[in-house]
């Protein structure tokens, strides 16, 4: 285990010089954007900017807890958006708010309980069974529940609406649930034995079993917790504009998160990554997608540009975190 520390005392060093040169590529594009592309640096666009990339933030932090431990989740986008839109649905009728995203959370934890037996039970790869599982619970959710692509948020549930739309101090409340989301997450990551269990399985789940950590069920609980953050993320998403379009899951938002993840430095061999990964691949994408968008670059050639981003990042990541195989073993 004294190795497993010392290789995570490393990456975080070597993480760290990644970070900042990630936050000077955002101030350098940023910079350039707001000399070279009209109306940028406008009040609006820029509030604009802040809440778009506040509810990628939070989708990034809940794919980061699964990527440490070296899994993934592409369910992620599916499940929220069918928690939010049944959460929604539910507010247009006498229920009330508590009870409607009572309802939405059961959704995710259903959704985070079974990815996790799927993958550490099932033994299914990760990969393999969140894609199957995202396509079934959407699936489901068209066919016996949702009433149709479109979930309108009704004006009078102001809870949602103020994470999306409302302002603290000034602030918009959008960023401040990001801010907040990103302190607890790194504070359970860094300061709990929770969060160097996470390490220590992604790092090597074989080791970590000899150490007493309950690996399995564990796994499930990393699922539970980011499929939990996700939802959060499209409750703000929902109040920011008024309701949820379910065609967002069919939409390429999953890859922005993949994005966000691996351009921030997280390694997708697990074990290696911060909070502070999340908030600087979280900047660098969404100001990067806010001036394609200025640019009226259309979606294949955003998907272009993302696409060249997103496989730069995995071979930078795989120079600098080569594959181990004899720590890819999952530990019972």
């Amino acid at each position: 285990m004294s190795g497993t520390l010392v290789r995570l005392r490393s990456a975080g060093r070597g993480k760290l010089s990644q970070e900042q040169l990630v936050a000077l590529v955002v101030v350098a594009l940023f910079v350039a954007f707001g000399v070279a592309l009209d109306g940028f640096l406008t009040v609006n666009n820029l509030v604009n900017l802040v809440r778009s990339v506040s509810s990628l933030g939070i989708f990034g932090v809940a794919m980061a807890v699964v990527v440490i431990a070296r899994g993934m989740d592409l369910s992620l986008i599916a499940s929220m958006g069918v928690a939010t839109a049944v959460a929604i649905q539910l507010m247009r009728t006498p229920v009330s708010t508590p009870v409607a995203l009572l309802a939405g959370f059961g959704v995710v934890l259903i959704m985070g309980l079974f990815n996790g037996f799927l993958i550490a039970f099932v033994e299914i790869p990760a990969l393999f069974a969140t894609l199957a599982s995202g396509l079934l619970v959407y699936g489901l959710a068209r066919t016996t529940i949702l009433d149709g692509l479109i979930a309108e948020l009704p004006g009078d549930r102001h809870f949602v609406l103020a994470l999306g739309q409302g302002t603290l101090f000034g602030i918009p409340v959008p960023i401040i649930v990001f801010a907040v989301v990103a302190l607890l997450a790194q504070l359970m990551l860094s300061r709990t034995k929770s969060g160097r269990f996470i390490y220590a399985h992604g790092d090597n789940a074989g080791a970590a079993a000899l150490t007493g950590i309950s690996v399995r069920p564990f796994t499930i609980l990393e699922y539970l917790g980011s499929a939990t953050i996700g939802f959060i993320g499209g409750l703000v998403t929902a109040g920011a504009v008024g309701g949820l379009n379910t065609q967002v899951i069919d939409s390429s938002l999953i890859y922005d998160v993949l994005l966000v993840v691996v351009v921030g430095g997280i390694s997708l061999v697990g074990g290696r990554g911060s909070v502070a990964s999340v908030v600087v691949g979280t900047a660098l994408i969404g100001v990067m997608l806010n001036g394609m968008t200025i640019l009226n670059m259309n979606n294949h050639e955003q998907d272009i540009v993302k696409g060249l981003i997103l496989l730069a990042a995995l071979v930078l990541d795989n120079r600098l975190h080569p594959r181990d195989e004899e720590t890819v073993r999952q530990g019972d």
